[in-house]
Order: C-alpha cells, then sequence, then structure tokens
C-alpha cells in the first residue's frame, strides 16, 4: 500500500497569480509581448529553411535541458549518435543514448504526439515514460542523498517513496495522483492568456509534487515546452532551455523561492507566496522573449547569407568544396529550395560536374535533400552551427 497523508491540494496554491494581484498586469503584458516576438520570427522565415532549423533547435533544447542536470552531451555527439556513431567511452555513450531519448521525446510532441493537454497526468507520464524506456539501465538508478541507497526509475510511473529535494520535502506518495489532477484541472482550462502564464506557473508546481523519482526537471521543462506550442504555436523555432541553462543559478533560485509560504496577509489567499509564483513567471516570460530575440537576430536573412557564404568561400579556397559553390548556397537562401536539374544550368557546367558539386555540399553537411530526385534544401548541421550561429551553444 502506497502512503497517502491525506495533504490537502491548497497546500500548493496558488497555482495562478489571481487577477487581483499587483503583478498580474505586468504579467499580462508580457504573455502579449511573447505572441507578438513568437508570431513575428515564426512569419520571417520560409518554410524551408524553419524545418530544417527544427532540427537543430531539439538538439540545442536537449543540449541545455540535459546540461541543467549536469549531463553536458555537445550537439556534435548529439548529431552524431543520431546517425549511429556513438564513443567508445561507456559514460559518453550512455549520455548519447540519454540525448537521443529526449530529442525522440521533444520530436514526438513536436509531431503532435500528445493526445491531451500537456498537463494531463497520463501525457505526463507518457513523457517520462518514453525519455526513461530509451536510457541505458546505468542511468535508470538515483541515488538517495542521505542514505546513498539506489533506487531504480520505473519509466512513467509516479514515486512510491518519499522523497526530499533541497530544503522541500515533497507530498505523501499516495497523495500525487490527487496533486496532479487538481494542477491539470486547473491549468488545463486555462483561457489563452492564462495558458502562456500557466507554462510558467506549472513549471513550478510540477517540481513542486515531484512526482517521479527521477526525471522531475526534464519532464517539467518538456511539458513547458508543450505548453508553449500549443499556446503560441512556435514549430519548435526556439526555445526556453537555452535561456534556463544560461541563466541557471537565477532559474533555480527562483524554483527554490516558490517553494516558501505565504509572506504575510498580502502575499495571495494560498499556502505558497504568490509573489514568488509572479516572479518566476516573470523571468520565465522574459527568457522566451530573449530567446525568441537572440534567434530572430541569427537568422536574419542578410546576415545568415553572408556567414554561409563566408563559410562556403573558405571551404572553396581550401579545395573541400568545388568552385562556384556558393553561387548554389545564394540560390537555395534566396529561393528556399533547388531542384537538382537546375544546379548545371545556374552555375554553367555539365550535368556531371553538377552532381559533385552537389554531393560535395550535402557531405558537408551545408545541403540536405529527402532523396536523390527530391530538391535541394539548407540544413543546419550541428558542425557547422558555430560557423552560421554563433553563440546558439558553446564550441566543443
Amino acid at each position: 500500500m502506497i502512503r497517502d497523508n491525506n495533504e490537502s491540494t491548497r497546500l500548493f496554491e496558488p497555482l495562478m497569480v489571481s487577477a487581483s494581484s499587483p503583478y498580474k498586469e505586468e504579467l499580462n503584458d508580457l504573455a502579449v509581448d511573447l505572441v507578438a516576438h513568437a508570431a513575428d520570427f515564426r512569419s520571417s522565415l520560409p518554410e524551408s529553411i524553419a524545418s530544417s532549423l527544427v532540427e537543430l533547435i531539439r538538439s540545442m533544447n536537449c543540449y541545455y535541458s540535459n546540461l541543467i542536470e549536469g549531463h553536458p552531451t555537445h550537439p556534435i555527439d548529439i548529431e552524431r549518435a543520431l546517425k549511429g556513431d556513438y564513443s567508445s567511452d561507456p559514460e559518453k555513450r550512455d549520455l548519447q543514448f540519454e540525448a537521443e531519448a529526449h530529442i525522440a521525446v521533444q520530436k514526438w510532441i513536436d509531431e503532435e504526439g500528445l493526445t491531451e493537454a500537456p498537463t494531463s497526468p497520463m501525457m505526463l507520464q507518457e513523457i517520462h515514460r518514453r525519455f526513461c524506456e530509451q536510457l541505458p539501465a546505468e542511468l535508470l538508478f538515483v541515488e538517495m542523498p542521505e542514505t546513498g541507497e539506489r533506487i531504480p526509475v520505473t519509466p512513467g510511473v509516479f514515486r512510491e517513496r518519499d522523497v526530499k529535494v533541497g530544503h522541500h520535502i515533497a507530498i505523501s506518495p499516495g497523495a500525487v495522483s490527487r496533486f496532479m489532477n487538481r494542477m491539470d484541472e486547473v491549468y488545463s482550462t486555462a483561457g489563452r492568456i492564462e495558458s502562456i502564464l500557466a507554462a510558467g506557473y506549472a513549471h513550478h508546481r510540477l517540481l513542486w509534487i515531484h512526482p517521479f523519482i527521477d526525471g522531475n526537471g526534464r519532464t517539467a521543462r518538456l511539458m513547458s515546452y508543450a505548453m508553449l506550442c500549443n499556446s503560441l504555436n512556435t514549430t519548435g523555432l526556439w526555445s526556453v532551455a537555452r535561456g534556463l541553462a544560461r541563466k541557471e543559478s537565477e532559474y533555480k533560485r527562483h524554483l527554490q523561492a516558490c517553494d516558501a509560504t505565504r509572506d504575510g496577509d498580502l502575499d495571495g489567499r494560498g499556502t505558497l507566496s504568490e509573489a514568488a509564483l509572479a516572479a518566476f513567471t516573470k523571468f520565465f516570460l522574459q527568457i522566451c522573449i530573449d530567446q525568441i530575440q537572440f534567434m530572430k537576430n541569427l537568422m536574419k536573412p542578410e546576415r545568415l547569407k553572408d556567414r554561409i557564404v563566408l563559410w562556403a568561400e573558405e571551404e572553396m579556397r581550401g579545395g573541400r568544396l568545388a568552385p562556384k559553390s556558393d553561387s548554389i548556397l545564394r540560390e537555395i537562401l534566396y529561393r528556399g529550395e533547388l531542384e537538382r536539374g537546375e544546379v548545371s544550368e545556374i552555375l554553367g557546367v555539365s550535368d556531371r560536374s553538377a552532381r559533385r558539386v552537389t554531393a560535395a555540399l550535402i557531405e558537408s553537411g551545408a545541403l540536405k535533400s529527402e532523396s536523390s530526385r527530391a530538391p535541394l534544401r539548407i540544413a543546419f548541421p550541428a558542425t557547422l552551427a558555430g560557423r552560421w550561429m554563433p553563440g546558439l551553444f558553446p564550441e566543443q
């Protein structure tokens, strides 16, 4: 029998910042700004560019989310793993498997795999299950800090024992389902602006419940990612995880502050601090806006084209790309895609020479194509991200 201490769900209220709160107007304004920034960035990208970018953003999101957990796997190593190229070092190989699992779950979210709201207990169990069931056995254990006991992690199953996270003692295991249901009841029915704010609210409240014995941080970030996808139609073109990782100390300070109880009669009407929840949500929304702006600046057409063409010119001088390869890249960047049969005409060379130019560009990772006859499109491989999109993630 799993022990339930019959805790009241009032223990983790407020679940939302109230309309009468002095912080609510600023949060609403930030949510409206976020809607505008997200829509502007989404509309600024041609579909061919956006679809290629999404794959790199998954690796970036995975890298930064795992980095917060102390598991650094560089996107170049993630990209190698996705091609079946694993490290000979067992520890690095396990982390590559972990990264693959994270990317698979995000791809499932991007492809509308969720059949209910992201805050649904069933969906959160499915996110956790899909992530954990792909992990190597060595990563499916958690060591209890006070006893040193190694506890197995069961994918998709709520914890069956007590846990303590820092100074926070989580609710009894038998109470987890009740609290999860209450959380979903509030967040899944939120209106447009409230659903955006809820991505921040729910992020902390899920971690406060700590429903799984391990993997709660990544589950919370994937949940918030899915919530923002739904409310903003992000199409996977940016991620809050990069911003959270770059301000990890502040991120964790905010989360810890949200564990605090109400500070007097002016701090909301729940058990926990409304001011702290508002402060974290403000931080979360500002991070989202910062990351959209960062991506928008990176993807400005002229600057992006200049960086890619400069790279191509250097590769041509080094003999790694054929002469006039930059002309093909310019054309694709302008048009979005290019039929293979047009390459020889653009370059003024034979079909055979055109195929050599195309093959070298594909081999370099700069271009991709769904098949040998499909149009050519720009690709965004992790190996070239440092040159084409500086600052996206650290150099390896």
